[in-house]
């Protein structure tokens, strides 16, 4: 027999490796959360040994007190109270426990040590409200555990079943399958995929399948179909720490000075976190000779936009803080009392995954956002998920910027040539099986959630 521990970060990852590793015919004999992930404990040829040598009615006690403690699980599992069934015979079992104990079984001694415990235990109860106290915590303990096993074996069953539904498809549909593998590389979600293949589901050519998908993609992608600093007014640039912000807004501010000169433009900066975060914007504007104001105490964001009344474009940096920090609430509440009177462009990293684009989105969209702005795109390894993102929540794509030159690396956003960087990104590269099992399994867990 050979058993062996495996840690991962999820039970898909676990048993992956078990997989890999032990084979197909492992056996996994027990599963546990841990610190970072999942304990998986796989066993090849597994056969459980006899510790004693086999004792005349004790097996059968055994197994009768085995079904006993199986049903009071389920009970408790289900939020009941176990019935009350047939009593155990104390006298045979704690006979039977003996002789075993005598043979040398650490596992019968065990069970006599607690059979002499519950009979010495005193006479006299304690209050009704300690009972009940002392009741309650192994109680919950038990449905903890129960409630953390229960979703390990889910997640282990969904697992399966993505795999055994990726496999039906690759067999009986092998065009889709061909046509979900690159839409997944692309790093679009599930979804979105699904939705863009029921509209090629009648097609036999898998190559003109697959560029009537990306034109739906591309149409499917909502775009600003003017330039926003051309409408001129007040942009503000929000976004999480790292996202590009102020680099951005460099952009935009040097392709508005090229266009129609400095005397019409301003900035305005609302990061008085960062160390020197408001003199890197000073500099910019002592080079593109704009003038520059910050946001403070003594200062407040409606005085700054009164004293710029007279410019066409008014720039405002925002500072890149944690969702729970109460100043950036207290930022987003000051940007929502404008109004109309200031357009708020999420900035996003294209570098990011989608759960972390998805909570950005979450974070900033209390200041009704009229659009959003990809960076980072030259570091990206996919841009799917950042379009995937803009199409779910119809967050139209203001600009694409694809490095650090102001203002070179600033391209307005057109769907076309969003899908065209995203399709170059990943090249004839397609998903792998176990990242199409992945998916299905995901497929399979909203479904239920839902």
């Amino acid at each position: 027999m050979r058993v062996k521990r495996f840690f991962a970060a999820d039970m898909r990852s676990a048993m992956k490796l078990v997989r890999d590793e032990m084979g197909a015919d492992a056996s996994i004999i027990a599963n546990r959360r841990v610190a970072g992930g999942i304990e998986l404990t796989a066993a090849l040829d597994y056969e459980a040994p006899r510790l004693t040598p086999p004792t005349p009615g004790l097996d059968t006690e055994l197994k009768k007190t085995q079904e006993r403690i199986l049903s009071a699980r389920a009970s408790l599992q289900a939020g009941e109270t176990p019935a009350a069934g047939p009593s155990v015979n104390r006298q045979l079992f704690g006979d039977s426990m003996r002789q075993a104990a005598e043979r040398g079984s650490p596992v019968a001694r065990e069970l006599l040590d607690r059979l002499n415990s519950e009979r010495a235990a005193p006479a006299a109860e304690a209050p009704a409200g300690a009972a009940a106290s002392a009741a309650a915590a192994p109680a919950a303990d038990s449905l903890d555990v129960m409630r953390a096993e229960i979703a390990g074996l889910r997640e282990l069953l969904e697992s399966q079943l993505g795999s055994l539904a990726w496999g039906k498809v690759n067999q009986q549909q092998p065009r889709q399958a061909s046509l979900w593998r690159r839409l997944v590389h692309l790093g679009l979600p599930a979804d979105l995929c699904r939705s863009l293949l029921s509209k090629v589901e009648e097609m036999t050519d898998i190559r003109q399948a697959w560029r009537l998908l990306l034109a739906h993609l591309a149409q499917s992608i909502p775009v600003m179909r003017s330039e926003p600093i051309d409408q001129g007014g007040v942009i503000a640039l929000v976004g999480p720490t790292g996202a590009g912000k102020t680099t951005t807004l460099g952009k935009l501010a040097a392709r508005y000075v090229l266009k129609h000169g400095s005397e019409h433009v301003a900035l305005v900066t609302m990061d008085t976190f960062r160390i020197g975060a408001h003199e890197q914007l000073r500099t910019l504007g002592r080079i593109l000779n704009v003038p520059v104001r910050v946001v403070d105490e003594q200062h407040s964001l409606q005085d700054v936009l009164d004293e710029f009344a007279n410019k066409r474009l008014v720039l405002v940096d925002t500072a890149g803080l944690q969702a729970q920090d109460p100043q950036l609430r207290g930022q987003l509440k000051e940007l929502a009392a404008l109004g109309d009177r200031v357009s708020t462009l999420l900035v996003l990293a294209a570098t990011s995954q989608y759960r972390v684009l998805k909570a950005a989105w979450h974070n900033y969209s209390s200041c009704a956002l009229a659009g959003c702005i990809l960076t980072k795109v030259d570091e990206a390894g996919s841009l799917g998920e950042a379009l995937g993102l803009a199409i779910e929540q119809r967050l139209p794509v203001a600009y694409m910027a694809d490095g650090q030159r102001i203002p070179d690396d600033l391209a307005r956003g057109v769907g076309h040539q969003l899908v065209s960087r995203a399709v170059g990104l990943i090249g004839n590269e397609v998903a792998e099986d176990q990242t199409m099992a992945d998916v299905f399994a995901g497929i399979l867990h909203a479904q239920r959630a839902s």
